[in-house]
């Protein structure tokens, strides 16, 4: 299990063969296909949003602690026969040919329990329209903070899970005002290819994991220390 004093939360890498990971399946058919319809209900029986890459990617959850009810997902996809999704569904302009795609994850499949989200947060996280820096900033106060916390707490398991691995790059697929929330506190990411609709409107973004620990160090010394605490303790 995972801690961090940021958030009165906890985070657990859930593994595919483990039946906790329906819960996982289960929230992302609430926020994918109910609540947002980026999925098709016809295309996930039984209430459960799954795909081909489930088995080949690293599941965390996020709960209050001592609760069991996932309120929170993410995955990170590894590099298998199967390719990763960026590449299937964007044009991708930088030339990653001579790239090591071992080295590679993407992330994916955020969720969040409606119960955590405010209008707000969801306008930046999962809104196709343009955002503006003045949008995000508003994120920074009040209860807003919370989706805040489970989003960068969800982010950091996915780092901490790329340094242990070895990975040197991050494969991610976001709106616009993911990609400046993370930008705002020192997560840094950059477009790949054209802006399309894909869940809304979407851009392909690739980090570099040293990339990104500069930067927290340069701007966010107080969230570099907690990614790297977590990873100290493993």
């Amino acid at each position: 299990m995972i801690e961090t004093s940021m958030n009165p939360f906890e985070y657990k890498k859930v593994s595919t063969d483990d039946p906790f990971i329906n819960e996982v399946y289960k929230l992302r058919y609430k926020v994918y296909c109910e609540e947002w319809g980026f999925e098709k209900q016809e295309d996930h029986p039984g209430g459960m949003e799954k795909d081909q890459f489930d088995e080949h990617s690293v599941h965390f959850v996020v709960m209050r602690k001592g609760d069991n009810q996932v309120i929170g997902t993410i995955r990170m996809i590894n590099n298998s026969e199967k390719g990763f999704p960026v590449e299937q569904h964007f044009q991708i302009d930088t030339d990653l040919s001579a790239f090591n795609k071992d080295r590679f994850g993407e992330i994916s499949r955020l969720a969040i329990s409606k119960d955590y989200r405010k209008r707000a947060t969801d306008a930046v996280i999962f809104g196709g329209n343009t955002i503006n820096d003045m949008a995000v900033d508003n994120m920074f106060g009040g209860r807003r903070k919370i989706g805040n916390d489970i989003v960068f707490g969800l982010y950091k398991c996915i780092y901490q899970e790329s340094v242990a691995r070895g990975h040197k790059y991050l494969f991610a697929v976001m709106a616009r005002g993911l990609f400046l929330l993370l930008k705002r506190i020192g997560i840094v990411f950059e477009p790949i290819g054209p802006t399309k609709f894909y869940h809304g409107l979407r851009t392909p973004y690739l980090g570099r994991i040293d990339t990104m620990l500069q930067e927290l160090i340069r701007s966010n010394p107080a969230l570099y220390e907690e990614f790297a605490a977590g990873f100290r303790q493993k």
